[in-house]
Order: C-alpha cells, then structure tokens, then sequence
C-alpha cells in the first residue's frame, strides 16, 4: 500500500514539473532575446541620437536648421544613406544611418553587428514623418533568433 501511494505521489510531482515549470525555461530564453534585442536597438538610437539632424544643417547649432529661412534645403530623402566613399566611423548625420544592417560595422571596430549578436538580425530606417522634412522617423527593427522582430522607433526634431 506504502509502494502504490509513493508512486501515486511520485506521478503528481513529474506532471507538475513538466506542464509548470519547464515550459518557464523557454520563456526565460525569450526574455533575456529581448533584451538583449533592446541593448543593441538603445545603442544604436543613442549613436544616432547624438548625430546632426541633416548635411544641411550645422552641429551642435551652428548653423540654421535645414529648410528654414536663408538655410540650405534638407536632403532628399532618396539620398538618404551614407554619402559615396563614407566609411562606418564617418557617419555625420541622421540619414548616414539608413539602411544600417546586421552585417555592418560596429563604430570604431572592425567587428559587424552579426559577430557581436549571432543570429540577430538588424534593419535601420530613416525617413521624413511628413513633407515639411521638419522631422525625421528612425526606425530600428531587430530580430530575435527566434525571428521575432521587434521595432523601437523615434523621431529627430529639425532645430
């Protein structure tokens, strides 16, 4: 009798563990893809955050915003991408940015996105919010090894 209801003890404790508790292992390795898919989207925001909002328009204020008064007009936005001969480390400005990949260099490495974050994926967008060219959508989508994409988006101010 002792035998039967150790078994029956012994059966309820292996069907709890494997319908609760592990599944949770695969949900914990999607939580740590995530962040680690929002590391690498923050790092590249805060790079570009940091640039000038157009060629046309001064850094750090120098100059008039773009397409304002007596200003040079805004890049097109089907120029958008680094300038001809502009190597990763050069990149100046918002645009420079669109279509940054996974196979892309890192700034001031000799390693890519892919070596650093093996199967991520990686797609940069830059484009204007409207026509006045007032403000620029950047858009970085990354891609989990699970294929989630997840996108994280913020807007650059013409000032």
């Amino acid at each position: 009798m002792e035998l039967v209801i150790g078994i029956l003890v012994s059966a309820i404790a292996i069907v709890l563990l494997t319908s609760v508790l592990f599944p949770q292992a695969d949900k914990a390795a999607d939580s740590l893809q995530r962040v680690r898919s929002a590391e690498l989207a923050h790092s590249i925001m805060n790079e570009i955050w940091g640039k000038r909002y157009d060629n046309a328009s001064g850094a750090n204020g120098g100059l008039p915003a773009c397409n304002s008064a007596g200003a040079p007009s805004c890049t097109d936005e089907a120029d958008f991408g680094p300038e001809a001969g502009k190597s990763r480390d050069d990149y100046d400005d918002v645009d420079d940015y669109h279509g940054l990949n996974a196979s892309s260099l890192m700034l001031q490495s000799s390693a890519s996105y892919q070596d650093v974050y093996p199967n991520y994926g990686l797609a940069v967008s830059v484009s204007y919010l409207d026509a006045t060219q007032a403000q620029k959508l950047v858009e970085v989508t990354v891609t989990t090894p699970n294929g989630e994409p997840i996108s994280y988006s913020a807007i650059r101010s013409n000032y």
